[in-house]
């Protein structure tokens, strides 16, 4: 079942003081990308490693991901990107709410003006290889936050949170 706040309009830092220890932030300094500074939805995880063949495939052909959230467990590689423009836009045209890419983004200009929220390490130019290896809808451990499938991810311009705690709507 895929547990949701019905708070959806309250910052992360309110949803905190409302929700408390059901609630984890990930202490991860992310940066942002897209137009949209806040999204959530429940959790899609994927785990990947300098490859985004199975990120892409998972944001292209995953059943109804409007409104979702594709969380990315890459392992905190900057070395190569695992979503550039045309991946993200695959996002935009099916509807995900937002991506939290534990890794590098590329074409941070192209991407800032998608109507998509993306949270990301940093950037790199490098595209990453494309052997599809990797996991999806595994829980996935990002900043010692564990993030299971369907999970609520809140993101917003303090962080994000995912709620812990089944229960909460």
């Amino acid at each position: 079942m895929t547990e949701q706040l019905s708070d959806g309009d309250l910052s992360t830092a309110d949803l905190v003081d409302r929700y408390g220890d059901a609630l984890a932030c990930i202490p991860v300094q992310f940066r942002s990308f897209g137009r949209a500074s806040r999204f959530a939805g429940p959790a899609v995880t994927v785990t990947c490693f300098e490859d985004n063949a199975l990120l892409k495939s998972t944001l292209a052909e995953y059943p109804d991901p409007g409104g979702k959230v594709l969380v990315v467990a890459g392992g905190g590689s900057l070395r190569s990107a695992l979503v550039g423009d045309l991946i993200a836009g695959i996002a935009v045209r099916r509807g995900w709410a937002g991506l939290v890419i534990n890794g590098a983004v590329r074409d941070s200009v192209a991407l800032n003006l998608l109507d998509l929220g993306i949270k990301a390490l940093g950037t790199n130019p490098a595209k990453s290889s494309k052997t599809g290896a990797g996991t999806v809808n595994d829980p996935v451990e990002i900043g010692g936050v564990r993030i299971e499938p369907g999970q609520a991810v809140h993101s917003d311009e303090d962080g994000i949170v995912v709620l812990t705690e089944p229960g909460h709507r």
